[in-house]
């Protein structure tokens, strides 16, 4: 690059003087050259001809060819550093050929004037904003050097202690495995022992059986061997008939001790099966073996109330019976008709009320109207046949039952409104009401849990209470409110 530099300025650009010629005007207005004198020249010859001189040094020293020629060399600079790069060239060369390049400039930049001295400026500008360029580029370059280097090792260093780590471990499972295979030979050989030892027990224990039975046989060889198969048939009928007369004195004992349990307490044969919490569910159960099948017996549920007298619970007629709020505080006590005998079974304590019920119907009251997902399994005392969702509105005035847009019933609080659970037994009563919304309609409704069921009796309860109206069961004696 530096000798196709020297050679374009050296064979386009000659300066004798290293400035313009100096002229002065003679007679006739001619421009007379002082080292010329002795020939006069015509104006118009002189004027062309340094006009065709001035353009044709433009021409040679434009800014425009000077940039093709730094553009083509810097391609060539670009595709010698590439190079360089794949053959580990040293960056070294291309300061030098800038700083080759940019002498020549300079020395251009001595020989020219004027507008061509701008424009080897401009060139000089160029030359050494790609020196700065390069610079950076270099030392971008070194810099990732020095990160591949870092990262080669550290890389190094990782694969080193990953062997070393690979190493130790597999020296601590050669060590786990040397071990583990002494301990199994010991367990072998501890194995062996208790077989051959075992094996000695048993032979010398076979044969001992085995002298037995030879003087067993003995024995009975001696003996008539038809009479000793007699007395083993007849011991053998012996047995089988004290077997069976065992069965039966079994049998009779156990009848007889039910008998006296009955004549004594029948009470004790039957129990209830169930929690003190509203919400449960009370089921009658045998207390002992043998207890008489009360499956078709009558059975009478009671509330015991202060006295020790008794409230009959209407329609509570199942073995099973599910509490209601009514129930709170109280006994329950079932009657069981058995033959012309009358047992009858009581719970432990009152029943307690359901934890948090209380706050929770106290924060639907604040509400106008409460919505409760039901099913409707019985309409007017038959089953009702389809099993679709309703809902329950219990409002502060009136109740609803509503299926979609469709109302199956609505009816405001009255004396001929009746709401309380389900009596009617089964294994969802606890979650279950009887609501008879007018004479002629009454719904057996299934709530999703026990705990929306008491708080719609208790919801609906408070709100006729708030409209002069008790809400209880069919045939219910309400004696405070529930």
């Amino acid at each position: 690059m530096q000798k196709e530099a020297l050679d374009m300025v050296s064979s386009d650009v000659n300066f004798p003087k290293g400035h313009f010629p100096d002229y002065r005007i003679g007679p006739n207005n001619q421009i007379i050259d002082p080292e010329e004198t002795h020939e006069v020249v015509p104006l118009k010859e002189i004027v062309a001809k340094e006009t065709t001189q001035l353009l044709e040094q433009r021409r040679r020293l434009s800014v425009r060819d000077l940039r093709e020629k730094f553009e083509k060399g810097l391609s060539g600079a670009s595709k010698l550093t590439e190079e360089a790069k794949r053959r580990d060239a040293a960056s070294l060369d291309r300061q030098v050929l800038l700083k080759k390049l940019r002498d020549v400039l300079d020395t251009l930049k001595g020989r020219v004037a004027g507008r061509n001295r701008d424009d080897a400026d401009e060139a000089i500008s160029l030359v050494e904003a790609l020196a700065v360029q390069l610079t950076q580029r270099e030392g971008e370059l070194i810099y990732e050097k020095a990160e591949v280097k870092k990262l080669a090792s550290f890389l190094k260093q990782a694969t080193e202690d990953a062997r070393k780590v690979a190493e130790e471990e597999r020296a601590l499972a050669l060590a786990e495995i040397e071990k583990s295979r002494a301990e199994i030979a010991k367990v072998e050989k501890a194995l062996q022992e208790h077989d051959s030892a075992s094996s000695s027990r048993e032979k010398e224990e076979i044969e001992e059986l085995r002298k037995e039975i030879r003087e067993a046989r003995r024995i009975k060889m001696l003996h008539q061997p038809s009479k000793v198969m007699d007395m083993q048939f007849e011991l053998q009928g012996l047995r089988t008939l004290i077997s069976e007369k065992t069965e039966l004195c079994n049998q009779l004992k156990k009848e007889l001790a039910m008998i006296k349990r009955l004549e004594q307490d029948s009470s004790k044969l039957f129990e209830l099966e169930g929690s003190n919490t509203l919400g449960s569910q009370f089921c009658i159960i045998p207390r002992v073996d043998g207890a008489p099948d009360i499956s078709s017996c009558p059975v009478q549920w009671y509330r015991v109330i202060s006295g020790g007298s008794r409230e009959l619970i209407s329609g509570a007629t199942r073995l099973t019976y599910a509490p209601e709020p009514f129930d709170v505080g109280q006994l329950l006590q079932a009657e069981i008709v058995l033959k012309a005998d009358k047992v009858t079974v009581q719970t432990d304590g009152p029943i307690n009320p359901a934890s948090g019920l209380e706050r929770y119907v106290d924060s639907l009251m604040k509400r106008t109207d409460t919505e409760f997902t039901v099913v409707v399994t019985q309409m007017n005392g038959n089953d009702y046949s389809s099993n679709s969702v309703h809902v329950f509105h219990i409002g502060k005035l009136r109740i609803k039952l509503r299926k979609g847009r469709s109302t199956k019933a609505r009816e405001s609080y009255s004396s001929t409104m009746k709401l309380c659970g389900s009596r009617g037994g089964g294994n969802a009563a606890a979650c279950a009401v009887f609501w008879q919304a007018r004479k002629g309609l009454s719904y057996t409704l299934a709530f999703e849990t026990d705990r929306d069921r008491n708080a719609a009796i208790m919801l609906a309860r408070k709100f006729a209470s708030n409209c002069n109206v008790v809400l209880a069961g069919p045939g219910d004696q309400v004696h405070g409110g529930a």
